[in-house]
């Protein structure tokens, strides 16, 4: 993985906008309704390749290919695995129930066509990655695409949904407990992980389920039980990563990509020595969002692990507010204060921009100003700190 030695590197937390006629495939296909396959294919190839070279337009120096292959971060694992059907009734997130005024203000935006996230599949039998044929084409793809590029990333990546945010969002009513089917998950995602990793990418694990789970379905449980879930998933990431050098993984953990109030957010610091424990080679996190902008403060007492990288999320992906470059390299300069070294600091985004087809708070045009905002503050941060 990449270190910020002769300039901050920029990249960002995996999903970028879809067309409106691929949300629209997406949407149906999660409906159970027809798509047409070459249809949906040649789509998938239009929109891969305008946001590869959106990203190198905008700067980003560690990129992908924007998730366009994928209907979400972590259903799309229903066509590559056995064992899930019918559809789960997943617990709403805290805060967006608790304040009545604030749901009755979200309402019209949460019945737009979007691929749902709260009603995924859930597990009915036993879990296995049964066809690697997405998978392998998915990477073929993204790297037929960089081949033609004139322009060149650092390094890419490639994103995959971690072990319990599966087990969490796609409930489980075939295993005995939640140890055996996150077990059973990560057994099943080894294939993909290593896949990843063999193709030449950074593997990112999106991992919401180690901080959002707290104002979810552990919304009404004592802290301890929600850090003993943590500590159970962190395990199955470890058994799913065996084989992988740690160098090549970075981990993703945020508090759901969404605006809302997040009163109810676990804070950094009860989670991060827990994350630690992962064998990964940097985490991504949120620190641009207003509920988690002073949360660098965790690291001076739990210092970031040596040889660790931190992807510091210096962009909010929930509002169309464009940050300042100025205010960009403000945040990387005291995310490069808490770690004490600015060259295992990354300039990054909280979170994906596109998380579901159908499903993001900020628009299209906005996000590539967004972009070229972490390019211009990073640069500034640059003549700063490593100058």
């Amino acid at each position: 993985m990449q270190r910020s030695e002769r300039y901050i590197l920029t990249t960002h937390a995996g999903s970028l906008p879809r067309p409106p006629g691929l949300v629209d495939m997406y949407v149906r296909l999660s409906r159970r309704e027809p798509v047409d396959a070459a249809a949906l294919a040649a789509a998938v190839e239009e929109s891969t390749q305008q946001v590869v070279r959106r990203q190198l337009e905008a700067g980003v120096d560690v990129g992908n290919d924007g998730e366009q292959a994928r209907e979400s971060f972590f259903t799309y694992v229903q066509h590559r695995m056995s064992g899930f059907g019918g559809a789960s009734d997943r617990q709403v997130m805290r805060d967006i129930v608790h304040y009545r005024s604030f749901l009755e203000l979200k309402l019209p935006e949460f019945a737009r066509p979007m691929v749902s996230l709260t009603t995924a599949p859930k597990a009915i039998g036993e879990v296995r990655y049964v066809d690697r044929v997405p998978l392998e084409q998915e990477c073929a793809q993204y790297l037929r695409i960089l081949a033609a590029e004139p322009r060149r990333f650092t390094e890419s990546f490639m994103t995959a949904a971690s072990p319990g945010i599966v087990a969490a969002a796609m409930l489980n009513e075939h295993y005995p407990r939640y140890a055996d089917y996150v077990v059973a998950v990560a057994d099943a995602l080894r294939t993909e992980y290593e896949y990843i990793v063999s193709q030449g990418f950074v593997l990112q694990l999106d991992c919401p389920d180690l901080a959002m789970e707290r104002h979810t379905s552990f919304a009404d449980r004592p802290l301890e039980d929600f850090l003993a879930f943590v500590d159970v998933n962190v395990e199955a990431i470890n058994r799913a990563l065996a084989a992988i050098p740690p160098e090549r993984v970075r981990l993703h953990v945020c508090w759901g990509n969404y605006e809302a109030p997040h009163v109810f957010d676990v804070p950094l610091e009860d989670i991060l020595p827990r994350l630690y424990r992962a064998r990964v080679g940097a985490l991504v996190l949120s620190m641009a969002n207003p509920r988690h902008a002073h949360e660098h403060r965790a690291f001076a007492r739990h210092p970031l692990p040596a040889g660790m990288l931190l992807v510091a999320g210096v962009i909010d992906t929930t509002t169309n507010y464009v940050e300042h470059p100025e205010v960009v390299a403000d945040r990387l300069e005291r995310a490069a204060e808490a770690v004490g070294d600015p060259r295992r600091v990354l300039a990054g985004t909280d979170c994906g921009f596109a998380t579901a087809a159908g499903l993001g708070e900020v628009a299209e045009e906005v996000v590539w100003e967004k972009l070229r905002a972490l390019r211009a503050g990073a640069d500034l941060a640059t003549s700063r700190l490593l100058r």
